[in-house]
């Protein structure tokens, strides 16, 4: 196990979520070095894979993201399961549930959490709550779409488990989050 110490922080952006600048002194095996990395404070988030076992269906979202857009890969609208940003001192359950219904209109409640995990160790502070969750016709209480005020503009997506699969083994499920979420209903025979 290394020792390290912090030599200096620096903020290089504190717009939306902080970004710093962070040196360190890493001892190990006797030798020491500098790093510099790029630390971005992203909050925890929490992200579900709803599913109706009696249609056998599986419900995604679809939305617009800017860094798919800057990467040039098409379609830039991104296929994705239902997640959001942990609010301070909300429950990840409670978070999840929030947002299923903020996106996709949905009042669910039975959900069961499946993992949690940093969702890129090198850069990110944020670490995201795997759940999977039912819905059904019954439960739709509102258009869903997202929250105006943050721009957001999400459709939903709305499939056969069998075609989710084949989604996912022909790679266009491209989000990560979705795929975990998607291995984890093959491997456990939620779809």
């Amino acid at each position: 196990m290394a020792d390290v110490r912090i030599v200096n922080r620096e903020t290089l952006s504190d717009k939306k979520y902080r970004l710093e600048s962070i040196e360190i002194e890493k001892t190990s095996r006797g030798q020491t070095e500098t790093q510099i990395r790029e630390v971005y404070f992203r909050p925890s988030a929490a992200s579900i894979l709803l599913h109706d076992p009696e249609r056998k269906t599986v419900l995604l979202t679809r939305q617009f993201r800017l860094p798919v857009h800057l990467s040039h890969r098409k379609p830039e609208m991104i296929i994705e399961a239902c997640a959001g940003v942990i609010d301070e001192g909300e429950l990840p359950e409670h978070a999840v549930i929030r947002e299923v219904e903020e996106e996709t209109g949905y009042r669910i409640s039975e959900i069961r959490q499946i993992a949690e995990g940093f969702s890129s160790p090198a850069s990110f502070m944020e670490y995201v709550y795997f759940f999977t969750g039912i819905y059904s016709p019954d439960l739709k209480v509102n258009e869903g779409g997202g929250k105006k005020d943050e721009g957001e503009d999400i459709g939903l997506v709305e499939l056969p488990a069998s075609e989710a699969r084949k989604m996912l083994e022909t790679g266009q499920i491209r989000d990560v989050k979705t795929i975990v979420l998607l291995q984890h209903a093959i491997i456990s025979g939620i779809i």
